[in-house]
């Protein structure tokens, strides 16, 4: 970073002048020059220089390093060998700018950043092609439809100057008109006295008769931006395409065009271009770099997990002689503890299979409740529990009376029925058909409806909130409150049945508009209603429409 500063704070200045602070400024680049010398021979000395796996120079950050510094060192050392022969030798200087990248070394997240774009050469390839194909089909239309377009412009036939910022005039009279004592002349096509001579007698019929002094010679014009931008040939053509694509003065182009050929069909040829050009093609260099990136930050992270087991497998190996010697001296016994948990969970199995050889009928009840064991809270843990709270169940629902365990089984056997019903693409599809109806009752609405329509549009809101509130409700029935609320979509749907409940009962308990200010439908009409209401006290008018706003 501090050689960055130093490199950015030099004040280059002609014919080799310099000041006192580009003197130091050198003397320091020097400096950084031992230093970074001093880093690449440690690293060399620790790492090796080339021929063995993990090498300095294995790693292609560390040969930018070292070219860096390499060139760093050649600079002073060439430049004092043919001082005395006149050489110039400061185009080396140019490769000081390289040393900034010497920062992607240090930082992982450029490293990833420079990985990514290198990788994407080769697609970015692929889409050069694509966009210089895109190019030459457009420079191609634009060749045959407005090749010659762009050179007429008004000029003064008294004068024979042209306006002070020139633009193209139409010759067919659908676009841009000269006006006043200017008339619309092709000064490429022709620039001879004559033809000018004969557009002065076109102006002066238009102009009921005046005569003037003899013509002058007209200035000439050779189109926008000094005869560039236009389709005459090939080349141009590609130059002008490109430059709008690049979305850098296109709009001024298509006015031209404009001006030169009217408004029929030129906006058809510039808006296609820019889609497809444009935010079609450019935003395939951006999804390719993202894709790129996405996969080197992933490599990244795959390297740092892959660095983080390395080094705990490291430490587990240290550390392993120490726990085999400490394993090695416990004595650790616990067969006694085995065997009482044994002989507790045989007594609970007994303890299970009298309770379920009670009675066949009960049994039978006792089996149609476990084909769904979640629903009664039931735990799907070890055997040895699961015995005692299974026994336990079938205890307690043996006590309960034939009613209460048929409408217990009446309820699962519903919630199960729909449960299939909301999972279903028969249903999906009702709900979908109902929100596309919902949606073309909404956008019925239009200002200076009948009165009818207002009827028909209120009641069909009213049925469409019904229809959405069973369908939450069913799904909430067969789902379950918590299952229900654990999808966001249903959430989503929640929140709006709701609101559409509420504002249901609001609009039919006429106070549904005040509320419209909350939802900024016309509020500056409520605030200037207000105002006016308030408009014998300033004070009370302005805290109103403070209200308003926030």
């Amino acid at each position: 970073m501090a050689n960055c500063c130093a490199l950015g704070a030099i004040t280059p200045y002609p014919d080799g002048d310099s000041n006192t602070l580009n003197h130091i400024l050198e003397k320091i680049e020097n400096v950084f020059i031992v230093i970074f010398t001093v880093e690449c021979v440690l690293k060399i000395i620790a790492f090796g220089f080339v021929m063995h796996p993990g090498a300095y120079l294995r790693n292609a950050w560390n040969i930018l390093d070292f070219t860096i510094v390499i060139l760093g060192l050649l600079q002073p050392l060439i430049q004092q060998m043919v001082e005395q022969s006149g050489v110039d030798v400061k185009a080396l200087r140019a490769f000081r700018v390289l040393r900034p990248l010497r920062l992607v070394s240090g930082l992982p997240s450029l490293q990833v950043v420079l990985n990514s774009i290198m990788r994407a050469m080769v697609p970015l390839l692929h889409i050069a092609l694509l966009v210089i194909f895109v190019i030459i089909i457009y420079a191609i239309v634009g060749l045959e439809l407005f090749s010659g377009k762009l050179h007429a412009t008004c000029y003064d036939f008294v004068t024979g100057e042209i306006e002070d910022n020139p633009s193209p005039c139409s010759l067919n009279q659908r676009g841009a008109l000269c006006t006043g004592s200017t008339i619309c002349y092709d000064f490429k096509l022709d620039m001879s006295y004559a033809a000018v001579a004969e557009r002065k007698q076109q102006a002066e019929a238009i102009l009921a008769g005046n005569i003037t002094p003899p013509l002058p010679q007209p200035e000439r014009w050779v189109g926008p931006n000094y005869g560039i931008t236009n389709f005459d040939n090939f080349g141009l053509s590609m130059l002008t395409v490109f430059q709008c694509i690049t979305m850098e003065g296109w709009t001024q182009v298509l006015y031209w065009v404009n001006d030169s050929q009217g408004m029929l069909y030129p906006w058809i040829y510039f808006i296609s271009m820019i889609i497809i050009g444009s935010f079609f093609v450019m935003n395939l260099v951006l999804g390719v770099l993202s894709g790129e990136f996405s996969k080197e930050r992933e490599k990244a992270k795959k390297r740092g997990k892959y660095q983080k087991a390395r080094e705990q497998m490291q430490f587990e190996e240290d550390v392993q002689g120490y726990l085999d010697w400490i394993s090695a001296a416990e004595d650790i016994s616990d067969d006694e503890e085995t065997t009482n948990k044994e002989d507790e969970k045989e007594k609970k199995f007994h303890w299970c299979v009298a309770c379920r050889t009670t009675s066949s009928s009960a049994t039978d009840d006792f089996e149609e409740e476990e084909e769904d064991p979640s629903e009664h809270g039931l735990d799907d843990g070890g055997g040895g529990h699961r015995s005692q709270s299974s026994s336990q169940q079938h205890q307690y629902f043996f006590c309960i009376p034939l009613k209460g365990r048929r409408s217990r089984r009446w309820n699962r056997r519903c919630r199960r029925s729909c449960r299939r019903l909301v999972k279903s693409q028969t249903f999906y599809w009702i709900v979908i058909v109902l929100v596309f109806l919902n949606t073309g009752v909404l956008t019925s609405e239009h200002y200076g409806q009948p009165p009818w329509l207002d009827d028909f549009q209120d009641m069909a809101n009213i049925v469409f909130v019904v229809l959405f509130s069973i369908e939450m409700l069913i799904k909430m029935y067969s789902l379950g409150i918590r299952c229900y609320f654990d999808f966001m979509f249903n959430r989503f749907d929640f929140f709006v049945v709701i609101c559409s409940i509420i504002e249901v009962v609001l609009i039919q308990t006429k106070v549904m508009p005040p509320l419209g200010i909350l939802t900024s439908e016309d509020w500056n009409e409520a605030m200037y209603n207000g105002i006016r209401s308030y408009s014998n006290s300033r004070v009370g008018g302005a805290v109103f429409s403070a209200q308003t706003c926030t």
